[in-house]
């Protein structure tokens, strides 16, 4: 059985100078990538991974109701360890400014919407900056 296809869904409010030399890095290692838009922030995760029969209610919220995400986000799908440390060295060595906030699809957050899984990354990567703060202080 052929391998899954990996796929980043990649969602830049700012359209930062680095987003070309990111999705240069992608297309060489042979990723798809897929711009995601902030309106649709609201889909399903698994629904923007192109994932059929998602479960979970399908409906996105009216999108009045979703806020804005402010920061750059890189979700990946079908990604082994050892292909996601390749990714991010070559992004480093792209110069592409590491990304805070990254996540990996699972079956859990596949049928969270877009901005679930932001609020959820947002508030792990705080408690982790925390935890190495305070460590530093020790």
């Amino acid at each position: 059985m052929a391998p899954l296809r990996e796929m980043v869904l990649y969602y830049n409010p700012d359209q930062s100078p680095y987003a070309a030399k990111l999705k240069g890095v992608l297309v060489r290692m042979g990723i798809r990538i897929k711009n995601i838009a902030p309106e649709q922030t609201g889909e399903l995760v698994g629904t923007l991974a192109g994932k059929a029969g998602n479960g979970g209610g399908g409906e996105p919220r009216e999108q009045e109701s979703i806020p804005q995400i402010p920061e750059e986000i890189l979700v990946m799908k079908n990604f082994t360890g050892h292909r996601i440390d390749a990714l991010l060295l070559n992004l480093r060595k792209a110069g592409v400014p590491k990304i805070a906030l990254k996540a990996v699809i699972t079956e859990q957050n596949s049928r969270w919407t877009f901005y679930q899984l932001y609020e959820e990354i947002k508030k792990e990567h705080l408690a982790m900056t925390a935890a190495e703060t305070e460590k530093e202080k020790g």
